[in-house]
């Protein structure tokens, strides 16, 4: 008699002789010969059994498998216009490495669900391989990129009238079909449509959408910005009801809106910014106290007494969540009317503040402070260029300043008080160039310049810095709900693969195991490469080692600036973090801290944490694709020059390189024509079989400008072998010759050193701005962004 138990047993069997095989309920029953209808139920029970014991598990397919269900991973996908993907997921140090057909048709962005097929190998520094189970979000829902008109005959057969091409990479292999709606946009027009179906099984390498906008020609002067904003989800245009009730504030103060604050209009305040900035969201006054310590007062203007909260226009400053900017123009979060008007603290004016008091002693510690609302009126514009020229001792830009000088020179001793104090906890300084594009008003790119930081751009940063944290310790001892910035500690297995990684240079950094990493440790290995061969490159993989600076309704602390509390409290007109910890500091000072208040914002500050944080990164996109876009514009007519360059990145495929103006671009291992080139990884290094040429970042190098592709915003050089490049004696890794020479990588494959190194794919992170990608948030010292006030942290 055929029982549960026997068919379990055979069924088992059966899988284990066929571990690859998927098996329908149909070729169990004829691989077992069960001919009663009674033995088929009994199987059914059979498999059920087997598949509640974790022993074998159904497929998409709906057939059986052996093994139990293959445990569900989420991450984002990062496509590569080959085909294949790597998917980020959160806790792992190794992306993992989807092949083309394992895709699921997921597209760069997107948020999907994955399963191991081949775990990584035991020290192997690639990451598993596995493929798409499900694509759980898109983040691409609307996408711009270039018209071309169908035929006539196909319009007819097809219904579209045409096809929008992204200039994306890894999605222009999807060229997206547009329904008629009775909108024909011509050739070459920049078009946005919104996605109405994405790629499937019938249709996997196109889409359907329908036109939004047209932006117009791809020639036509601001078109190639206005593309990249759009394309990164950049909201330019206001809703009407938010305008209105910008439109419906007053240009002045009132009355009504003095009442209940502090009138500080006779201190001497003043704000310090680029000399270009037009908004003003900071000013500051200090002098000396009796007992020696001083007064630093950061005045804050008070943008949440006027955007309301639940109003249209803080409904849409949440969607905003930050200004943009861009080269030759600003997307502000606030409209003008606000951002240049009433919340801006122009000279000679009665505004509004939110401000902090401090009393700082001679070693940089705030032994008292006061936060409170006030009214201010500044004192005067100041610029960067003429404090440093004041501080300098220029006489031109001391007379006219005049009876601000004596403040001015105090707030230089200040910083370097702060400055002192913080370097002493450990805080991480890293050093990068900036540059300025100047483009004409075509938007044409005429010159990129390097922006130079003088003391009273370091000044008012650590202002700044000392309010954040000076605000953000306050309401952490109320013990009450708050928005901070954190910056949390590095992984372990990080540091661990960054010490390990000094070790080959001989560097010690004393990190027993189990025991937590300090900024102190890190800064300690900045302080001794400093001025060495190995600083970019040591500095470069410690940036890699560090997490993201994100928003955070814990307080988790901020890694780079060793600080235990830190929040965004000194530019509301352009972060909308900082507006939320204004009104935070309103409610509870008007509503007090009773349970009501504290349940309501510790249920609204995560979702409020989560959108900043996302939003800065889109904004930081945008920003980054503009200036590369017009970073490439400048170089397109510059091809068959040669320039000298440093080394910025090496990976299996090339190495990056960046000119002395900041534009960076690929050296293909291909255009390294002088031997065959192998990746040493522990070295960061790319060495030649024969020469034994070695090149590792921060090398100086001489390249040939080769391409330039404006619309995909790629430079591409070739070496210039010299005869000062060093040699080496380490072993370097055999690679396959093909030929005479490399030839690129079939379509479809990674190239060498790509597998399982999704970073090596394009840039590599924290190249060549690290500090904006690793702990950053904002371009640093942007003059428009009223320089450099806390914005990297």
């Amino acid at each position: 008699m055929t029982t549960v138990g026997h068919l379990r047993n055979e069924l088992l069997a059966t899988f284990r002789r066929n571990p690859q095989v998927g098996f329908s309920t149909t070729s169990l029953n004829r691989a077992l010969k069960l001919n009663a209808a009674e033995d088929f139920k009994l199987m059914v029970q059979a498999l059920a059994g087997l598949e509640n014991d974790d022993l074998i598990h159904q497929d998409d397919n709906q057939r059986y498998q052996l093994g139990g269900k293959p445990q569900q991973l989420e991450g984002v996908f990062h496509g590569n216009e080959k085909g294949f993907g790597f998917v980020a997921i959160d806790g792992q140090d190794n992306d993992m490495f989807i092949a083309p057909p394992n895709t699921k048709f997921a597209m760069d962005g997107d948020t999907v669900a994955v399963t191991v097929v081949h775990q990584a190998r035991p020290g192997d520094s690639r990451g598993p391989e596995g493929a798409v189970v499900k694509v759980l979000a898109r983040k691409n829902t609307r996408i711009v990129g270039e018209y071309a008109p169908l035929s006539d005959a196909e319009h007819r057969r097809t219904g579209f009238i045409g096809t929008v091409t992204s200039h994306e990479k890894k999605l222009a292999r999807y060229p997206i079909y547009i329904k008629d709606n009775g909108t024909v946009p011509e050739l070459g027009d920049m078009i946005m449509a919104e996605i109405t179906e994405f790629p499937t099984a019938d249709r996997p390498a196109s889409m359907v959408g329908l036109l939004v906008q047209n932006l117009g020609n791809k020639n036509a002067p601001g078109v190639d910005i206005m593309s990249l904003v759009l394309a990164n989800d950049i909201y330019v245009d206001y809703p009407d009801d938010a305008m209105a009730q910008a439109n419906a504030i007053p240009d002045h103060v009132t009355a009504e809106d003095r009442l209940g604050r502090r009138d500080i209009t006779d201190q001497p305040v003043v704000t310090i910014d680029g000399d270009d900035s037009k908004d003003f969201d900071d000013a500051v006054v200090a002098w000396k106290l009796p007992n020696g310590n001083y007064h630093l007062g950061v005045h804050i203007a008070d943008v949440s007494y006027y955007v309301t909260e639940g109003s249209p226009l803080d409904q849409e400053t949440y969607k905003r969540g930050t200004s943009t900017y861009l080269v030759d123009r600003v997307i502000p979060m606030l409209p003008f009317r606000l951002s240049n008007g009433i919340c801006s603290l122009n000279p000679d004016v009665d505004r509004l503040a939110m401000s902090c008091d401090m009393e700082i002693d001679a070693t940089g510690h705030v032994v008292s402070h006061d936060i409170y609302q006030s009214i201010i009126r500044s004192h005067g514009r100041l610029t960067y260029n003429k404090v440093n020229q004041v501080l300098a001792g220029d006489p031109d830009a001391t007379a006219e300043y005049g009876d601000l000088v004596p403040m001015l020179k105090l707030m230089a001793e200040m910083h370097k008080i702060l400055y002192k104090m913080r370097h002493g906890r450990g805080a991480i300084d890293f050093e990068e160039n900036e540059a300025k594009i100047i483009v004409d008003e075509e938007g044409h790119p005429t010159d990129i310049v390097l922006r130079e930081r003088g003391i009273s751009e370091r000044m008012i940063e650590s202002f700044m810095l000392q309010a954040n944290e000076t605000v953000a310790e306050h309401y952490n001892r109320m013990h009450v709900p708050f928005l901070y910035r954190v910056h949390e500690t590095p992984d372990e297995d990080r540091i661990k693969d960054f010490v390990d990684f000094l070790a080959t240079f001989g560097l010690q950094v004393p990190i027993k195991k189990g025991q937590p990493v300090t900024p102190m440790m890190l800064q300690n290995v900045n302080t001794e490469v400093a001025g060495t061969p190995e600083e970019m490159m040591v500095n470069v993989k410690m940036l890699r080692s560090l997490k993201q600076a994100r928003y955070s309704d814990e307080p988790l602390g901020h890694f780079g600036i060793a600080a235990k509390y830190y929040c965004h409290f000194t530019s509301p007109i352009r972060r909308y973090p900082d507006l939320v910890v204004h009104r935070l500091i309103r409610t509870y000072a008007a509503e007090g801290t009773g349970d009501a208040v504290q349940t309501k914002w510790a249920e609204k500050l995560p979702d409020i944490a989560a959108q900043a944080s996302t939003r800065e990164r889109h904004s930081v996109d945008a920003e980054r694709a503009v200036d590369d876009l017009k970073k490439a514009e400048f170089m397109a007519d510059k091809v068959g020059e040669e320039f000298d360059a440093v080394v910025s990145g090496v990976a299996g495929f090339g190495m990056f390189v960046a000119l002395p103006n900041t534009v960076e671009g690929l050296v293909h291992i291909t255009r390294m024509t002088d031997d065959y080139y192998g990746f040493l990884e522990s070295q960061m290094a790319l060495i030649g079989e024969r020469t034994h040429h070695i090149f590792r970042i921060g090398q100086p190098v001489r390249v040939k400008l080769e391409n330039v592709d404006v619309e995909q915003r790629q430079v591409d050089f070739s070496l210039v072998p010299t005869a000062e490049t060093p040699t080496t004696d380490l072993e370097v890794p055999k690679q396959p010759r093909r030929g005479p020479r490399r030839e690129e990588p079939k379509s479809g494959a990674p190239k060498p050193g790509e597998r399982g190194k999704r970073h090596n794919a394009k840039r590599p992170t924290g190249q060549p701005k690290p500090f904006r990608n690793t702990i950053g948030s904002q371009v640093k010292g942007h003059a428009t962004r009223g320089g450099n006030k806390g914005n990297r942290h």
